[in-house]
């Protein structure tokens, strides 16, 4: 996988002006992207979804131009084939959990029968089985998060986005959907970007961690893999 991202933009809220300016590019299927709250990491993986459009700027998913302002293009959210997984859940309130994990099955070769035994398995690999007629309402945070994980991956997109995909799990199930998340990533082969503020997020997922500071990349650094949680815990400064 080939991720290209340079893109400028401006945010207004109330009377505060955010400027974003970052660029990155990374060959790895692992990338995180870390930083405080506020520095527009957010907003980045939201302009790579096609859910907030730069001023200027390129967005290049493996040779595919999702965005160039300089040639006027601009893909559709919907023909960009990547996979997000909202902070909040952003979860459909009148289906089932069933019928949420299933819903990007709609109109798909997947429809049907293998639709439903793809459906029956996700909810097995999240913990959800129990949950299937339950609505969102009736669901924890952490089973919400997991149902909108289960919903992003069952298609296979091109590219995973997660916003603090795991910030809402109690430690035990945390482990578990890493876990679970590095193995669905390595049978599918689907390239990852991991947004978030846990650096045991940062061990366990990044082979390319892209620090964010305010608006910009503060740096970019490749994981050696032999000495993953040693370089972490140095590049963060935690123990």
């Amino acid at each position: 996988m080939k991720l290209e991202v340079q893109m400028r933009m401006s945010l207004k809220a109330e009377d505060r002006l955010f400027q974003l300016d970052v660029a990155f590019h990374s060959a790895k299927n692992l990338i995180v992207i870390f930083g405080p709250s506020g520095a527009g990491k957010s907003v980045t993986i939201q302009a790579i979804a096609g859910l907030l459009k730069p001023e200027q700027g390129r967005i290049v998913l493996d040779g595919r131009t999702l965005f160039d302002s300089n040639v006027g293009v601009n893909l559709a959210a919907r023909e960009r084939n990547v996979g997000y997984v909202f902070q909040d859940y952003a979860l459909f309130p009148h289906l089932t959990v069933a019928q949420n994990v299933g819903f990007p099955l709609h109109s798909s070769l997947w429809n049907g029968n293998a639709g439903a035994a793809m459906v029956q398995d996700f909810l097995a690999k999240f913990d959800l089985a129990d949950l299937r007629a339950s609505y969102p309402r009736q669901l924890s945070g952490g089973q919400r998060q997991r149902v909108a994980l289960a919903r992003a991956l069952i298609r296979t997109p091109d590219i995973l986005l997660l916003d603090e995909p795991l910030a809402a799990l109690d430690p035990v199930l945390r482990g578990k959907t890493r876990d679970e998340l590095l193995k669905l990533q390595q049978s599918f082969a689907v390239p990852m970007v991991v947004i978030t503020h846990d650096p045991a997020d940062v061990e366990a997922f990044a082979e390319d961690l892209i620090v964010f500071d305010i608006g910009k990349v503060a740096r970019q650094i490749s994981i050696d893999a032999t000495r993953r949680g040693e370089q972490v815990r140095e590049i963060l400064g935690v123990d």
